[in-house]
């Protein structure tokens, strides 16, 4: 009798808080969609239902206090006393003695860093440290176009260029890329490094598949991390190796979604100085239907009869690239980066494209830069053959060394020397980038300006080898390029001569 006497209790007590629920404005549309709820998803009303009591009880619940009775009651005194002794972590840990005498070495640069500079120790240098290649840098025409757009649109944009950032000179500058590179389209970023770490993640998405060169750039690599797809790599420049993994994906992926798939690859590797094989990569692509994201930071301003990058330099259209992403910071002596491309891969990243949206503008004066240097390159062609001229120059001193040797294309005026591998069984050389450095330091102290590539180990993938990064410039004569390799070649045999030989 007691257990019907409960149900007929907690019956009318349902019955009158229905009662009462009906009554409030709006009620018949939430009973409404928890009805249709549960009926099309059970499982979808019980997480709302635990969601809406965890809210609940998370309002309900008394606030946390420190207010606690067991702490133990410091007077002022102890309590400044504390705050006196207490040291805080530093930030970033000290430098040890070798990064020391490494920052200590950085030579700084007195006015523009043109092919012949001064150093803030007195001393004049030929600068061969620098992407000024085409010594565009401190060119007259291009100061006072730059001096003109600064009178005209100010020193900054202010703003993203989706948001008030965008001024007349961006777009004629993105005109001006898209009929250099002879394309339908292009789009300029604010950021060189942040243009292919926007692109690749606005186009690859989770699921998506990445088939990339084993030797791409720092920026190359963030922007496929970034964009979270399925990463397979191929060894660097190697062709067949590159098919063997498009093959190997086709296995693994056959039967699953459709995905968006692409290679990613760089025009002028900037870690070793050589190549992309460039017809072999589109032959690939067409047979395994990929779309391809080419990097051409380094190559373009250097490459081709014109410097319009790997295209020109195997006369392959440029619309056979899905994206061509540049940096207008190198050759240009600009700022920035772009990609180009169709209507679509350049309208998509002016929504989706987080370097574009989200950072502000290209100042108006360095898009302006770039234009004009477009177009000193296009006038004036015989700075390209001078350019390869001086690099092959170089290359005919440098390549009879004994101890080290170029992996880089003999056409590029991007120059890595590194270490023969007979060289370092044979001698005792315990720190590779020390060894190095010297023939830096040497370099300087006899007026030739070279550097070491330098890269944070820890944040490449794959590891970087240790080399010398020497750059040609149409700045210096002939002569002069030869007077410098012959420097760089006496340095080398001068700090070699120093180190030991191993004994077996």
């Amino acid at each position: 009798m007691a257990f019907h006497d409960t149900l007929v209790y907690i019956n009318s007590t349902v019955e009158s808080i229905s009662a009462q629920f009906i009554r409030i404005p709006g009620s018949a549309i939430v009973l409404r969609y928890v009805r249709s709820s549960y009926q099309n998803d059970p499982m979808r009303s019980f997480l709302e239902l635990c969601l809406f009591l965890f809210a609940v009880r998370y309002f309900l619940a008394s606030k946390y206090s420190f207010a606690k009775k067991d702490f133990i009651k410091l007077s002022t005194k102890e309590v400044d006393d504390l705050v006196h002794e207490w040291t805080p972590e530093p930030l970033v840990a000290p430098l040890d003695e070798t990064d020391q005498t490494e920052v200590e070495k950085i030579p700084v640069i007195i006015g523009i860093s043109g092919p012949k500079v001064k150093l803030s120790t007195g001393k004049s240098v030929m600068n061969l440290a620098s992407f000024n290649m085409l010594n565009l840098l401190g060119n007259e025409q291009i100061r006072e176009r730059a001096i003109k757009t600064v009178r005209e649109y100010g020193v900054g944009a202010c703003g993203p260029s989706g948001f008030y950032g965008t001024q007349e000179v961006h777009i004629q500058t993105e005109k001006d890329i898209s009929n250099f590179l002879r394309v339908p389209a292009s789009i300029i970023y604010a950021q060189a490094f942040n243009t292919i770490t926007s692109t690749i993640p606005a186009f690859a998405k989770r699921g998506d598949i990445i088939v990339a060169d084993s030797a791409i750039a720092l920026a190359i690599q963030k922007g496929i991390l970034i964009s979270r797809s399925t990463i397979r790599w191929f060894q660097h420049n190697d062709m067949d190796d590159l098919e063997r993994v498009l093959q190997q994906v086709h296995k693994d992926f056959k039967g699953q979604p459709l995905t968006r798939r692409f290679i990613v690859t760089e025009g002028l590797f900037e870690n070793c100085g050589d190549i992309a094989d460039l017809p072999k990569i589109l032959e690939l692509k067409y047979k395994y239907k990929y779309r391809l994201i080419l990097d051409e930071s380094c190559s373009i301003g250097v490459l081709g009869k014109t410097g319009r990058g790997l295209t020109e330099y195997y006369n392959i259209p440029a619309t056979e690239i899905d994206m061509i992403v540049g940096s207008l910071a190198t050759t240009m002596c600009a700022g920035g980066g772009f990609c180009a491309g169709s209507e679509y891969v350049v309208s998509h990243q002016r929504i989706s494209g987080n370097g574009y949206v989200f950072s502000a503008a290209l100042p108006g004066y360095l898009a302006a830069t770039a234009s004009e240097s477009m177009s000193i390159m296009q006038s004036s062609p015989e700075i390209f053959t001078q350019l390869l001229s001086n690099t092959r120059a170089f290359r005919a001193i440098i390549d009879k060394m004994t101890y080290m040797y170029s992996p880089s294309d003999p056409d590029s005026p991007l120059i890595h020397l590194q270490l023969n591998p007979e060289v370092l069984e044979s001698r005792k050389i315990d720190d590779e980038d020390k060894f190095l450095q010297d023939v830096v330091d040497e370099c300087i102290a006899n007026g030739v300006l070279i550097s070491r590539n330098k890269v944070v180990q820890s944040q490449e993938v794959f590891p970087v080898e240790s080399t010398l990064k020497i750059m040609i410039t149409t700045g210096l004569t002939k002569r002069e390029t030869e007077k410098a390799a012959a420097v760089v070649k006496a340095a080398v045999s001068k700090v070699m001569s120093k180190v030991p030989k191993v004994k077996h």
